[in-house]
């Protein structure tokens, strides 16, 4: 198995992972293994276009319905022979 070290860890980072791993009954150690391992298994599958990235910001803010105006009739094109 592999070790890491992580060096310049804020001190109010540090209490809020002691705090989190006293709640779940685990070292620290243990802990951020844990939280390491959830964050690292989220497959998370880019957007394949503008439309689908635009779309998945959007969406939680919900739809819009506007209000299509009826169309009207279609005007004569325009002569140029006059």
């Amino acid at each position: 198995m592999a070790s890491i070290t992580i060096r310049n860890l804020e001190d109010s980072l540090k209490a809020k992972l002691r705090i989190r791993a006293a709640r779940h009954g685990r070292s620290m150690e243990d802990e951020a293994r844990q939280i390491l391992r959830s964050a690292l298994a989220e497959t998370s599958q880019e957007p394949t276009n503008l439309y689908d990235l635009i779309r998945q910001h959007i969406a939680p803010a919900g739809g819009v319905d506007l209000e299509i105006p009826e169309r009207g009739p279609l005007r004569d094109p325009p002569r140029f022979d006059e």
